[in-house]
């Protein structure tokens, strides 16, 4: 018998997207609904958020404070050295003896209103006094208003600067190690 004549390309084309057209309606019709979708859902599909207690540790060592204070200037702090700027708020500060050394660790961190370069100014004039030298952090820290390092004693003495701008407030955090008596 003889074989029948094949179909013009664009012929099987049409033919064969006809096919894939069906096809996908067919499967489409199978994953649909025969009732309204419903905008919210209901009995046990609802869950109420309830809640939790937050967390009641605290943030500083419990070792009596002997080294640290909130909302005040700890015992030991160099004061002469690092001095609060008048009408700053003193959040958190902390000295203590760095062992086998004479340095004392220490950090402050307070909130004031005073413009960041008004601050580091402040900050800057009694450690430079002091012997301290002024320099730039190897790296800028993204979002600081102004940063900065101390170092005296071929670095031996280090104090690290930061300053934070927000809602026409700054926030200085003060860290690094001191020798409380000049050398």
């Amino acid at each position: 018998m003889p074989r029948p004549a094949p179909l013009p390309a664009r012929a099987r084309s049409a033919v064969a997207a006809v096919a894939v057209a069906l096809a996908v309606g067919a499967s489409t019709v199978a994953c649909t609904t025969s009732g309204p979708g419903r905008e919210s859902p209901t009995g046990s599909a609802v869950a109420l958020a309830t809640p939790t207690p937050g967390r009641t540790e605290t943030l500083l060592p419990d070792d009596g404070g002997s080294h640290s204070a909130v909302g005040e200037v700890v015992d030991g702090f160099p004061v002469d050295l690092v001095p609060v700027p008048d009408g700053a708020e003193v959040l958190l500060s902390s000295a203590a003896p760095v062992d086998g050394t004479d340095l004392t660790e220490i950090s402050l961190n307070l909130r004031t209103d005073q413009d960041a370069a008004g601050l580091l100014a402040a900050v800057r004039a009694p450690l430079v006094a002091a012997g301290f030298t002024e320099g730039t952090p190897p790296a800028a820290e993204a979002g600081l208003a102004a940063q900065s390092t101390f170092a005296r004693n071929a670095g031996s003495e280090l104090l690290v600067v930061g300053i934070l701008d927000r809602d026409d407030e700054r926030t200085l955090t003060l860290g690094g190690r001191v020798r409380a008596a000049a050398p």
